[in-house]
């Protein structure tokens, strides 16, 4: 279970160099350059609070209008972080063939890189969304638990990324398919909604969803100010689980990564 964080952890500073470039690769050529980064989360937020209350009109009884909005984005910035992640590390094998061959960098951080970077969004989301929380009267010591989330997330979606960014190289179909399945997750996972509105018939259909149990804990964190220990318990071994998954199976598929690419 520690090789991978150990790995992390000799390279550190290449992770670094190389995250630091891929973020600034995002925004070159733009004119508000790395702007977006601030832009983007705030931009996404808004139209999305739009559509649930002016479209859809939903509305919480016992909450006002910028409560429900902000009880949203309690969710939504982390959907923002994993969906980002998840986008950019897919092709991170495939789309650097030249650096399979090179034997000075180690290949297993192309998919950390892309995580990270892909973070950046989510982390400027979240202070923002802190930040309102103290202006509504909403702040809690408890919401300082979403560090230790912040970092299980990164974690589960590190060992995500590296099982997929090793299967895409066998096949291709899945970067081709993994916008279809963002959008899926999206319209499934309780963004605009608390757990409380899925009827019971439903609730079991949620559990298979890793971002089920993301969702509603940062929620019932920031927004509610409760810990939800089994949850909090579930993921955290589902986040290690599948941290060592993915590294177990980049390492044994990354000596025939050439062949393939």
């Amino acid at each position: 279970m520690t090789i991978p964080f150990q790995l992390l952890y000799r390279h550190r500073h290449t992770l670094w160099a190389t995250t630091v470039n891929e973020i600034r690769a995002r925004y070159i050529g733009s004119v508000l350059g790395a702007a977006w980064a601030v832009i983007y989360p705030f931009l996404f937020l808004g139209l999305y609070a739009g559509i649930y209350t002016l479209v859809f009109k939903i509305r919480l009884a016992q909450y006002t209008s910028v409560e429900y909005v902000l009880m949203i984005f309690a969710g939504l910035i982390p959907f923002i972080g994993f969906s980002e992640a998840l986008s950019s590390s897919t092709q991170s094998v495939i789309s650097n063939k030249g650096l399979l061959k090179n034997t000075m960098f180690p290949i297993d951080l192309l998919p950390v890189k892309s995580v990270l970077a892909s973070s950046v969004s989510m982390t400027v989301g979240f202070v923002g969304l802190l930040i309102a929380y103290a202006v509504v009267g909403r702040a809690s010591l408890i919401q300082l638990l979403i560090l230790p989330m912040f970092a299980l997330q990164l974690i589960f979606s590190i060992g995500l990324a590296w099982l997929i960014s090793a299967l895409t190289v066998f096949f291709r179909d899945i970067a081709q398919m993994i916008g279809v399945i963002i959008q899926f997750l999206m319209l499934v996972s309780p963004i605009g909604y608390t757990i409380d509105m899925i009827p019971k018939g439903l609730l079991p259909l949620m559990y298979p969803n890793p971002l089920f149990y993301i969702i509603e804990l940062y929620r019932e964190i920031l927004f509610f100010h409760v810990i939800p220990w089994k949850f909090f318990g579930f993921f955290t071994l589902l986040a290690f689980g599948t941290f060592w998954l993915g590294h177990t199976l980049f390492s044994r598929l990354k000596p025939i990564f050439s062949e393939y690419v």
